[in-house]
């Protein structure tokens, strides 16, 4: 069995260079990263999940017109102190959290290649240690670790962990796929032997799609160097990963059944917004109240609303 690394993880890379389409005309001149899902963007939730894994550095891989995204986790003194002479310490509180939450590094991009070239990007950042690459799209509920188990993954197999989710046959054409085998670790970690970019679903070799979610060997960096540009005429990261495979480098997968929010839908943006706000104990009391009513009130499946 390969020897597992001895240095862990400490650092994490979140590319945030996508121009945010499918939230037109809203990310026209805010990156889609900073939309709110109810009180703080969402790329707050994935800065605090990578803090609460134990990788208190974060690399953001940006593009242009992402500026305001350095603006938000930097700090803002004329802000700050009109709060203090305020004494509004909850609303000042808030505001000194997303500064506090990790140490926020960033870098550029430079034109849109695909996620593989912009996770080679971090290669400087990241140097010779395992790296976690978190995508700003998906929200993962703080109350499921998946990060962490990953990490652990990796930290007793060595090599790199991907996240993987069932989304049925007839979705897998929309994401990575992957052909895997059992461990001895669980039914939810899984040998992964051959990963393919969006097939066909006549051709996928199962269900499980890659989710944002990876713990990857710095080999990776040297793979995505020699990476031609694949569908889409991207350098795609699943690739890099099948060839890690084809080497015989260990490549496990963490099978995820808890809560994850794809915010770079809108029907599952709402659903994150709604569903974490009605979990609060500030809104959820009125919000569920107002939900009730508002479901009784819809009209039948399929007639219009009034």
């Amino acid at each position: 069995m390969p020897n597992p690394s001895t240095r862990p993880a400490r650092k994490a890379v979140i590319p945030v260079a996508g121009m945010g389409t499918r939230f037109l005309p809203a990310t026209k001149a805010v990156p889609k990263e900073l939309l709110p899902v109810v009180d703080r963007p969402a790329l707050q939730y994935i800065v605090e999940e990578a803090a609460r894994a134990g990788l208190p550095e974060v690399l953001m891989v940006t593009g242009r017109g992402k500026a305001a995204i350095e603006d938000f986790f930097d700090r803002a003194p004329e802000l700050e102190t009109a709060l203090e002479k305020k004494g509004d310490d909850g609303r000042l509180a808030a505001v000194h959290e997303s500064t506090e939450v990790a140490q926020v590094h960033f870098v550029r991009q430079g034109e849109a290649r695909g996620l593989g070239h912009a996770v080679l990007q971090a290669a400087a950042f990241v140097g010779d240690e395992p790296f976690a690459v978190l995508l700003g799209d998906d929200l993962i509920d703080a109350r499921d670790h998946l990060l962490e188990q990953m990490l652990a993954v990796q930290a007793e197999h060595g090599g790199s962990v991907i996240a993987l989710l069932d989304v049925g046959r007839e979705n897998i054409d929309k994401y990575g796929a992957v052909a895997v085998e059992p461990t001895d670790d669980g039914g939810d970690v899984v040998a992964v032997t051959g990963l393919v970019e969006k097939p066909p679903v006549d051709e996928a070799p199962s269900s499980l799609a890659i989710i944002g979610r990876y713990v990857l060997a710095p080999e990776v960096f040297d793979v995505l160097r020699e990476t031609a540009p694949g569908r889409g005429g991207e350098i795609q990261l699943t690739d890099a990963l099948a060839t890690l495979v084809e080497r015989g480098e260990p490549v496990h997968g963490v099978v995820f059944g808890g809560r994850r929010y794809d915010t770079g839908d809108k029907l599952d943006y709402l659903k994150a917004v709604i569903r974490l706000a009605a979990e609060r104990d500030d809104l959820g009391p009125a919000l569920r109240g107002w939900l009730r009513d508002f479901v009784t009130e819809l009209p039948p499946e399929g007639a219009s609303p009034s």
